[in-house]
């Protein structure tokens, strides 16, 4: 009844007195600037324009200004000799080797390094957040302390301490000698090596897949047992991928068991794997210094997760190590991993300390390449590009990461 009286009401009104609907006024510059979006667009396109027309303006002036001075500019110094040698690469490299080459040595110097300390830095911090944790007083008071000494002193002179410290180990005549494999002097870690190396390297790279192959196993039977109720143990599946897999590789390549063992002739130890004193100190610098931030960003992580949750876990019979692996870190990874790989950033960056104890990473062999090219601005170019590169692809891989370990909503 009411929708039909409705309904006539509506029908009974004259055309004239119906409302006709809004005309769209035609796009003008006043209706957009009016507009919050399209104001906030303008001025950042109008910031960015400046910052590069600057920019610009300021590299032209030097050029020509170098140019006056008779200094020659571009980067065609790159295919020149170097002419300086290096004490420490993972490639082979001579002094007549070209800068492009050299720089490649130090790249691979700085990756070296940084790669070693960000696992050394995760692990130990990880270690020590959980401890910092602990209900054992003296487990939590020596992570405390530990934290409070490295995250207060500074990074540089803590290299520098290192440094100093391995310099004044034994002569390698007198050096500390573990089971004749390894030897640890002022020259550095001295280590026995395989002899064919190339095996061992496939070995490691099968390891790497089975060990995706494990992760994989355990994604699988926890999606199982979320959809059927039944619990697979993937224990012993994993065990012999890990360890099955390399060596049913190292077999089928002929299970080579030579080693190259460290021997000394002369001044110093001759076979096997050397460790320069420069590249232990700037490792335990880097890897002790991140560790202390790292423990922390893992203790608030962890006291992030909800405390019902963890009453929860633990009334239902979890043991401490399925408390962590299921309930705990699954949610703090959430919390862990941002803060994490700014940490991982500014390692790779403060590896360019190194140049205060003569290790040869990018910085160091920048400022020798300067010195002798002279073609400064370049050199400095190509330096903030590679640490730009290096930053950005560590942030791209954490971020895949992040994603992958967030705990997906309903």
């Amino acid at each position: 009844m009411t929708e039909a009286i409705i309904s006539r009401a509506y029908t009974s009104t004259p055309e004239s007195d119906r409302r006709a609907p809004p005309k769209r006024l035609p796009l003008t510059f006043d209706g957009l600037w009016h507009n919050v979006g399209f104001r906030s667009l303008l001025y950042q396109i109008l910031i960015i324009g400046a910052v590069v027309s600057t920019a610009f303006y300021m590299i032209g002036n030097a050029q020509v200004a170098m140019e006056r001075l008779g200094i020659s500019t571009g980067f065609g110094f790159l295919t020149e000799e170097a002419g300086f040698a290096i004490g420490e690469s993972l490639i082979s490299y001579d002094s007549s080797d070209t800068y492009i080459r050299a720089y490649l040595v130090a790249i691979l110097n700085t990756l070296k390094v940084s790669a070693v300390s960000v696992i050394g830095a995760t692990v130990l911090g990880v270690l020590i957040g959980i401890a910092r944790l602990s209900s054992n007083y003296l487990i939590s008071k020596i992570a405390s302390i530990y934290i409070e000494i490295f995250r207060n002193t500074p990074q540089l002179v803590q290299i520098i301490f290192w440094y100093t410290l391995v310099t004044r180990l034994p002569h390698p005549k007198q050096a500390w000698n573990f089971f004749d494999w390894v030897f640890i002097s002022n020259r550095g870690l001295i280590m026995a090596w395989p002899a064919d190396s190339a095996v061992y390297a496939w070995v490691g790279l099968t390891f790497v897949i089975a060990c995706g192959g494990a992760f994989g196993v355990v994604r699988w039977t926890d999606a199982r047992r979320r959809r059927t109720g039944q619990t697979i143990r993937a224990l012993w599946w994993n065990v012999g991928l890990v360890i099955g897999i390399p060596l049913l590789t190292w077999f089928a390549l002929g299970a080579p068991t030579e080693m190259v063992l460290p021997i000394f002739k002369g001044f110093n130890f001759t076979g096997g794997i050397a460790l320069s004193p420069e590249f232990l100190a700037l490792l335990l610098g880097l890897s002790l210094y991140i560790a202390a931030f790292i423990a922390e960003i893992v203790r608030s992580g962890i006291q992030a997760v909800n405390r019902g949750q963890i009453e929860a876990a633990r009334s239902v019979g979890l043991g401490r190590a399925d408390l962590y692996m299921k309930v705990i870190l699954p949610q703090a990874l959430r919390v862990i991993v941002p803060p994490a790989t700014a940490q991982y950033v500014s390692l790779t960056k403060n590896s360019s300390l190194g140049v205060a104890i003569g290790y040869p990473e990018l910085f160091n062999i920048n400022n020798t390449i300067t010195t002798t090219s002279g073609n400064t601005i370049e050199c400095i170019s190509i330096m903030m590009a590679v640490y730009l590169s290096i930053a950005f692809t560590t942030a791209v891989i954490m971020n895949v990461y992040n994603k992958a370990v967030q705990i997906k909503e309903r």
